[in-house]
């Protein structure tokens, strides 16, 4: 073999290697990932920091992570924003819905998303916000989150998550051969099973009272109105102890309870409070 036909022979080998390489890599570039959105009320979209839409929003991305912004359309009273970071799988649509509130315990939503195992059943796994949410997967109830299973079969099921002070939230997902289900629930605190606001108890004023001093006649007229020509209803004693009801402008009157249910005037010349 001569010296040009071992150098064709090399050239030739490059190029059907190369051609291999390339038309191999084509064949095996994985699939476009896809993402689904939709909120209530509506949102613009952002996606590694970039405005790509309003929702309802569906789109394709590489297989891989992605950080995702949902910014509520302009409200009558301010919503809260929701942000996550989501990994997309080759082929596969990932699911997220998200109900806008005005706090984090009155917002909710899911998020449906799936990963490669390479294990020929597929698994499910739940986590609820709060945790520790019971689970129950077509009317059975499995155990408490975060919860994973791998005794479901490859089909459409139903899964209900339920916490005591939230509403019950329903979701179905289809599971997939060779793939992990993630199933992310946020609760939304149920307003009419909150516990109702103690109302502080005010702390009653002690009761001010008054003696009555010593009298140059040895008692005190007690009278039905604060002045000296109003009428004589009741004499009381020095020593005795009464509740204070009010007092004339000029304070030199005091109206007391004499006796239970009766009140008159007493000049305060001849009494002291006590409180």
């Amino acid at each position: 073999m001569n010296k040009a036909l071992k150098i064709s022979l090399i050239i030739l080998s490059v190029l059907l290697v190369s051609f291999a390489v390339f038309f191999i890599s084509g064949k095996i570039k994985p699939k476009k990932a896809g993402i689904s959105i939709e909120t209530t009320p509506s949102s613009m979209v952002f996606i590694n920091g970039v405005q790509v839409g309003k929702n309802p929003y569906t789109g394709t991305f590489d297989p891989g992570e992605i950080d995702l912004k949902l910014v509520p359309d302009a409200n009558d009273k301010p919503l809260i924003i929701f942000e996550t970071r989501l990994l997309l799988s080759s082929g596969i649509q990932t699911v997220v819905k998200r109900e806008f509130g005005e706090t984090i315990d009155a917002s909710g939503g899911e998020i449906i998303s799936f990963e490669k195992t390479g294990e020929a059943n597929p698994s499910i796994a739940v986590v609820t916000d709060p945790d520790s949410a019971q689970i129950s997967i077509d009317g059975k109830a499995y155990g408490f989150a975060p919860y994973k299973t791998s005794q479901v079969s490859a089909s459409a099921h139903q899964v209900a998550v339920s916490l005591n002070g939230y509403l019950e939230r329903t979701v179905n997902v289809k599971t997939i051969s060779g793939y992990k289900l993630t199933l992310i629930v946020k609760l939304v605190k149920d307003l009419n099973k909150l516990e109702p606001t103690p109302v502080p108890t005010a702390t009653p004023k002690p009761e001010a009272k008054v003696e009555i001093l010593p009298t140059p006649n040895g008692f005190l007229r007690v009278r039905e109105s604060s002045s000296t020509s109003s009428q004589e209803i009741a004499r009381v004693n020095p020593k005795d102890i009464f509740i204070l009801i009010g007092e004339s402008e000029d304070k030199s009157w005091y109206k007391i309870e004499y006796r239970t249910g009766q009140f008159g005037w007493i000049s305060s010349q001849y009494a002291k409070k006590l409180n």
